[in-house]
């Protein structure tokens, strides 16, 4: 398998990032690497890489190679449970999909809701490491059931705001059904008294914090991007 461009994603990912340490930590545990893996795998003793992670070292480009292909390899060696649940998301594109990106450091949902000016209609708490803008009809209207996938980049701990909603319940049940859970789903353009109550059942057997909020998306795509990307 070849996963160049996915290489060359997470390393801009962290050279571009305010908190490089945090970024590794985040790639790290998407990969499901210990420490101790990946410092086996690059040569290094553990503390080195929670050194990278903390802070207390700034991460050259030769350590930083070593570190992604590293994750590549250790990948490799499990049968690529990574890097093949999600090639097909790096590597396709879909009108349905307006904004895909992830995010620089860890976002909590009050904050996340802050940035959109969005109503959190539940108190679940989870966190946040990317976002995904969907286009709802479009998506009804193309997506298969292995098309949902290309939603949740490379984590399924994301927020993804479905637009042109009309009262919530085609979105969650979409949610519901699949294996993989959004850490938050925000339904745009409508009021909260509006939000369909089987969609307010849905996210909270999930225990998914729901939102709406009406700010333009454009507006919001940028306001996400600015502050956490």
């Amino acid at each position: 398998m070849e996963f160049r461009s996915i290489a060359e994603r997470i390393c801009g990912d962290i050279v571009l990032a305010e908190n490089s340490g945090e970024v590794m930590r985040k790639w790290r545990g998407i990969f499901s690497a210990t420490q101790s893996e990946l410092a086996k795998k690059i040569g290094i003793s553990p503390s080195v890489i929670s050194d990278y992670e903390s802070g207390r070292r700034s991460p050259g480009i030769s350590f930083l190679r070593k570190f992604v292909l590293s994750l590549l390899d250790l990948d490799k060696e499990r049968g690529y449970p990574t890097l093949s649940k999600y090639r097909h998301i790096l590597e396709s594109d879909t009108k349905a999909i307006l904004d895909i990106v992830e995010y620089s450091r860890t976002v909590n949902v009050p904050e996340f809701c802050d940035v959109i000016d969005g109503e959190l209609l539940n108190d679940f708490e989870r966190l946040i490491h990317g976002h995904t803008f969907v286009d709802s009809i479009s998506a009804i209207m193309s997506f298969n059931a292995f098309d949902f996938y290309r939603l949740y980049g490379l984590t399924s701990e994301r927020a993804i705001v479905f637009t042109k909603v009309s009262t919530g319940r085609s979105p969650m049940v979409a949610v519901r059904v699949s294996n993989l859970k959004p850490s938050a789903v925000v339904l745009h353009g409508i009021d909260a008294t509006r939000v369909d109550d089987m969609a307010k059942k849905i996210a909270g057997i999930e225990r998914i914090p729901l939102i709406v909020t009406k700010m333009k998306i454009d507006r919001m795509i940028k306001r996400l991007r600015r502050k956490f990307a």
